[in-house]
């Protein structure tokens, strides 16, 4: 059913609060007064409308554009009348404008928190400067206002918009973004649709029909037999291309009262269709949430409209909404948790050349990574700067990422976050790093053991929550800290590099290992339950080091320990954090396979998080659930000293539970997006994969065939089946992709969630971007069955 808004917008009805008489047409109406019915009803659909802060943006005004210290220059920015695009004059002699949607911008960061800021500006405009930062590549809008009030009122007003926009509902982003196409659809704007343009629109959301159909639905709907589509017949026209026969069918099925579902009805679709063990006050609380016609409300019956509208929210999702707060015991030592890791945080592009830049570990600590690193180097003016040593990487001031980590560290997740050092720094800038430490992170910081007695096992994430460890080498044992032991080494070496030394790595000599340096006593004791050690084996590690010294193993090395002793592997991770970071050929930033490092317990598989690719879906997958905090406690059979374990030798034991997957792969609900926006024509031919990532013997990928020429309603109704050994480890992968057949297909987007937070019955899938920004307008929808191998 077209939505009011949506009839509203598109029309620009007019209605008695309008300026119009009633005499008044559409034709007669000024562009100023049609300019306002599109803003108030764009307001109205954001539950804006008359808000005063939507019209300050609506209205516009001057800021400072600054990109570096001489480039800094006025332009006009406001938001456009379609609520969702924020422009700029950039040269008023060309009368060129620059856009921006506002789905594209991640964050508007009040003061100089901004790299170009803090570089470019004087301390003293601190609080007329504002930023935005957007989801993908596109580089930060470092602002300046008139006045701090005038900044205020910039980022407060577009905080709202935002919030705003991503509260909207699936249909309510679907039915905007329908809108938006046909306005590109109705070339000469009088608000009526030829049939020319019927055909143009069809291409603009992403489907190919022939001429015949294209006819035939132009038809039906000219009522009026006037050759355009005008007001109710594009109200009809809506219902005829948005109408889900699925959804009927279903809903029919279960329809039983008076041609609506009654409590007893939708308990019945429930219990059968998605396998819930649920009452009948399940069912009343769903009707009271969701339905939206008032009647059936007070009835007590779903109408077709609310079960739709279940279907698109949370309890309709494939992920268990009692999976998506957290859920899981923080109270377990900290070496029991997966912990989302980041390697070579600093960079934002690749390890040769790329830029480095606070703005990725702010990035990298907002996707709730709770482990990121720091290569730390001697700079210049005894500041420590932190890049890729020995490449044309850039640097960044080692005090002003900690700066950025305070700022961002438990804006996402409350739960501890672990700074990897790489020190390469002489005596007097460790001196400093250990200074910026403690003054910058102040109380945040972990300075001293919790407990009074040496720890025999580490802290949980409870207990360590808003506190930030740093992991490094330590000049002696944790005692020290008891006992007041003074006694140091005189040396030791950076981690990385000691992993490298460890032994041949597939029949190749290992690199050599570079000059040992000294270690300040002031970086040396803030190291606490994250201390570096020099790995040899599972029986010296057990034997000879204590449950808070940690080893780091280069990704060749522990994939060969995890083939050929995963049993102990997994063993040594029940007692001691163990870190894998990617092979130094890795020189354009992409990633190892984190699942086979997770199958044998690692807890900190550190990842390229600037590089977007199928390891990074499955480290977003595997943090997904328990509230998005980083953390993700180990299945029992990992933690459980008894435990014999291998993933590549799968015995008898808890872990063994043998499950038949079936999914039905039915359609896109709406639209995709094109991919190929500058070619008119150009339409998507989209495919779904399904994969499963787990155990060896659990590993599989299905896919449905390609469907030409449709990216708005494809339907493939294919029925898939996975037989899974080990489901407390398996991750659930879907895959959209557009077909080509001459070359690598283009991916559209994606979605991973752990298989054991899957919902069974009919689900939408919601996706993602290659970004991880959630696609508004396209859904999977599928029927999903995880049930016990006979």
């Amino acid at each position: 059913m077209l939505s009011f808004y949506l009839f509203f917008i598109y029309t620009k009805k007019s209605y008695p609060t309008m300026s119009c008489t009633k005499k008044q047409t559409k034709s007669e109406r000024t562009p100023q007064e049609k300019e306002n019915l599109v803003k108030q009803g764009n307001g109205k659909r954001l539950g804006l409308e008359g808000d005063k802060d939507l019209k300050f943006l609506l209205d516009g005004g001057n800021l400072v554009k600054i990109r570096s210290g001489s480039w800094q220059k006025s332009r006009f920015f406001r938001l456009q009348e379609d609520c969702e695009t924020l422009s700029y004059d950039s040269q008023k002699i060309l009368k060129k404008i620059k856009t921006y949607s506002i789905n594209e911008i991640e964050s508007v960061r009040k003061g100089r928190e901004s790299e170009g800021l803090n570089k470019h500006t004087d301390p003293c405009d601190e609080d007329r400067c504002f930023s935005i930062i957007f989801n993908d590549r596109k580089k930060n809008l470092d602002l300046m206002a008139a006045s701090p009030e005038e900044a205020d009122q910039w980022v407060n007003s577009l905080e709202k918009v935002i919030g705003n926009m991503r509260n909207l509902d699936h249909q309510q982003k679907s039915e905007h973004w329908i809108i938006s196409c046909m306005r590109k659809a109705d070339k000469n704007g009088d608000n009526m649709m030829s049939l020319k343009e019927v055909k143009h629109f069809l291409r603009q959301i992403n489907v190919e029909v022939s001429d015949a159909y294209a006819e035939d639905i132009f038809k039906k709907c000219d009522e009026s037999n006037s050759g355009t589509l005008e007001g109710p017949e594009i109200k009809l026209f809506y219902s005829l291309l948005t109408k889900r026969e699925e959804i009927d069918v279903i809903y029919g099925k279960y329809a039983k009262t008076d041609k609506q579902m009654s409590a007893a009805d939708l308990l019945e679709f429930l219990q059968k269709e998605q396998r819930q063990v649920v009452t009948i006050e399940e069912a009343l609380r769903l009707i009271s949430k969701y339905e939206v016609d008032p009647v059936a409300k007070e009835n007590k019956q779903m109408t077709k409209d609310g079960f739709l509208m279940y279907l698109h929210r949370e309890e309709g999702f494939i992920l268990n909404p009692a999976h998506k707060p957290l859920y899981q015991d923080m109270n377990q030592p900290l070496n029991h948790y997966y912990i989302s890791s980041s390697h070579n945080t600093y960079l934002m592009e690749d390890q040769l050349k790329g830029p480095s830049s606070t703005e990725a570990y702010i990035k990298a600590l907002l996707k709730s990574c709770r482990c990121v690193e720091l290569d730390c180097w001697d700079g210049v003016n005894g500041e420590p700067v932190i890049y890729h040593g020995y490449t044309l990487t850039s640097k960044v001031l080692f005090k002003d990422v900690i700066q950025a980590i305070k700022n961002y560290a438990f804006k996402t997740s409350d739960y501890p976050v672990i700074l990897s050092l790489e020190n390469h720094c002489t005596l007097e800038q460790q001196k400093l790093m250990a200074h910026y430490l403690i003054s910058i992170l102040g109380d945040a910081l972990l300075t001293k053991p919790l407990g009074k007695t040496v720890p025999t096992s580490l802290p949980s994430p409870e207990e360590l929550k808003g506190k930030i460890l740093v992991k490094g080498k330590r000049l002696n044992k944790l005692d020290a800290a008891f006992n007041h032991n003074v006694i140091t080494e005189d040396e030791t070496v950076s981690e990385e590099d000691e992993a490298a030394d460890v032994t041949k790595e597939n029949g190749q000599k290992p690199k050599s290992v570079k000059s040992k340096i000294k270690l300040a006593k002031e970086l040396s004791d803030i190291v606490i339950y994250c201390k570096s050690v020099h790995f040899n084996s599972f029986e010296h590690s057990r034997d000879n080091q204590s449950c808070y010294e940690m080893a780091s193993f280069k990704e060749s090395k522990a994939f060969h320990l995890a083939e050929a002793s995963g049993t102990a592997f997994m063993h040594h991770n029940m007692d001691k954090l163990s870190r894998i970071y990617p092979a130094g050929s890795r020189t354009d930033s992409s990633n190892y396979n984190p699942v086979p490092m997770w199958n044998v317990g690692c807890q900190i598989v550190a990842l390229n998080f600037q590089t977007p690719c199928k390891e990074m879906y499955l480290n977003q997958g595997r943090f997904l659930p328990n509230g998005f905090c980083g953390y993700i406690l180990k299945p029992e059979f990992q933690r459980d000293p008894s435990s014999q374990f291998h993933p590549n030798k799968l015995t008898k034991g808890p872990w063994l539970k043998k499950k038949n997957f079936h999914i039905m792969v039915r359609d896109i609900s709406q639209q995709l997006p094109k991919l190929n926006k500058n070619k008119e024509k150009s339409i998507v031919d989209p495919l779904v994969k399904v994969e499963i990532h787990g155990v060896p013997a659990d590993n599989g990928k299905k896919e449905t065939h390609h469907i030409n020429n449709n990216g708005f309603n494809p339907m493939w109704n294919q029925h898939f089946k996975f037989e899974i050994s080990v489901p407390d480890l398996a991750i659930l992968q879907f895959v959209v992709e557009d077909y080509d057949a001459a070359s690598q297909n283009d991916f559209i987007g994606q979605y991973c969630l752990p298989l054991t937070s899957v919902q069974n019955g009919y689900r939408h899938v919601p996706l993602l971007t290659k970004r991880g920004d959630p696609i508004s307008s396209a859904r999977l929808f599928v029927h999903l069955m995880l049930l016990d191998a006979q």
